[in-house]
């Protein structure tokens, strides 16, 4: 008798393929901005070619992305309406849309950071440093929402905080490239870190709107993309004027240097089709990995959506020591390894269950006598889980390792 028997062929098969466009658009989406900023092309001024160094226009191009969840969600909010479905998984509707620009603005602020830090660092650096967000929003979470973490999150934490570190010095000690390209690395990775502080806020910011007016995931990401984009769009204009420009590691070719030269980012695009095309893949890409994640979250639950992100990592790894974008590092798997684990603590999936399952059946093995007689009580026969004896041997058998705590922490 197999151990997992699926009563529902079809909804597995739609739990693999909503789990693999989740992997596959998370996985396009950092390949693709990070292939945008290795590529080179002429800008408005002719002479030379030269990288496609726009942070904050690629920021503007995933507010764009996560702005397109409003027309799916209008489009599931009408569909739902005329087949006269229930409409109450849309919450009561009564919200002002503008309480979303204040996430907004951290996901702006958070997200230019972080693509700033992506134009100096590796892709799979990058993805991995992401996993920082776990530290910033568990502490954050205590000190505003009132969480009382266990003991597990605070493990977990601390592994992904080793974790971090082995990919922080993996970039500057074993970089094969010159000692201030390596030192550019460590600044980008810094970024990154620091992006997730304001990610974190973010995230508590957004935990309390969504519980306060229950609005679907989906729209709130809608909102919050036409905020930021709409913004974004605003303050390039004046970033257009000021004299500054983020430091170049291969070259320096513009005549007057601005802090964000939105005009030759669309001349780029012109001149290079393959730069226009990475660039539409971030859009395209970023929307499905919005909808995929929520769709992972509401059919499955919040630790599978953590640990398919934390899988999409492998693939940028590995495709980026494939194409050669980056050499081989040995802390880097070494790091990688310790953030899943932390994730893995964290979240509790895997790790802590197996413990748990382990721990159970060594303890009913080997029962503690009683105090009374040196007779086993009775109450000490029951599962340590509370369970009945017939659910209890079935557990046995077949162990939920992963998301055995659904709670989106």
């Amino acid at each position: 008798m197999p151990l997992f028997k699926i009563s529902n062929p079809g909804m597995a098969a739609f739990h693999i393929a909503i789990a693999a466009l989740m992997v596959g658009t998370g996985t396009i989406n950092t390949l693709a901005a990070k292939w945008a900023d290795k590529l080179r092309s002429h800008g408005y001024n002719p002479k030379p070619k030269h990288a496609f160094d726009h942070p904050y226009f690629q920021a503007a191009e995933m507010f764009l992305g996560e702005m397109m969840c409003i027309f799916v969600f209008k489009i599931w909010f009408f569909y739902r309406n005329c087949r006269k479905k229930d409409m109450s998984i849309f919450g009561p509707q009564k919200f002002i849309p503008i309480v979303w620009a204040i996430p907004a603005m951290c996901d702006l602020l958070g997200t230019s950071t972080m693509y700033v830090g992506l134009t100096w660092t590796f892709a799979s650096s990058f993805q991995m440093l992401r996993g920082s967000v776990i530290i910033f929003t568990g502490l954050l979470s205590v000190a505003f929402l009132g969480t009382r973490l266990k003991i597990h999150h605070w493990f977990g934490m601390l592994f992904v905080l080793l974790g971090l570190i082995l990919v922080g010095v993996g970039d500057t000690i074993f970089s094969h490239e010159s000692q201030s390209a390596s030192h550019y690395s460590l600044a980008g990775d810094l970024l990154i870190v620091l992006a997730q502080v304001i990610t974190a806020v973010q995230m508590t910011i957004e935990e309390k709107l969504i519980k306060k007016y229950k609005v679907p995931p989906l729209q709130a990401v809608g909102w919050e993309g036409i905020f930021g984009f709409s913004v974004l769009c605003i303050a390039m204009i004046p970033m257009y004027f000021i004299p500054w420009h983020l430091p170049q590691t291969r070259d320096i070719w513009q005549q007057t240097t601005r802090f964000e030269d939105a005009v030759d980012a669309f001349y780029m695009l012109g001149n290079n089709w393959q730069l226009l095309f990475a660039s539409i893949g971030t859009v395209i890409s970023i929307s499905f990995f919005n909808f995929a994640g929520l769709t992972v979250t509401s059919t499955m639950n919040a630790t599978t959506r953590m640990v398919l992100d934390s899988v999409r990592t492998i693939f940028i790894w590995a495709f980026s020591l494939g194409i050669k974008w980056q050499a081989f590092q040995a802390l880097q798997p070494v790091g990688y390894f310790v953030l899943f684990i932390g994730t893995c603590i964290y979240y509790d999936i895997i790790l802590m269950p197996l413990f748990r399952y382990a721990l159970d059946k060594v303890r009913h093995r080997y029962p503690m006598k009683g105090r009374i007689g040196g007779n086993i009580q009775d109450d000490e026969k029951k599962p340590l889980l509370g369970d009945d004896s017939a659910e209890y041997e079935h557990k046995k058998r077949l162990p939920n390792f992963i998301g055995s705590n659904t709670k989106d922490y």
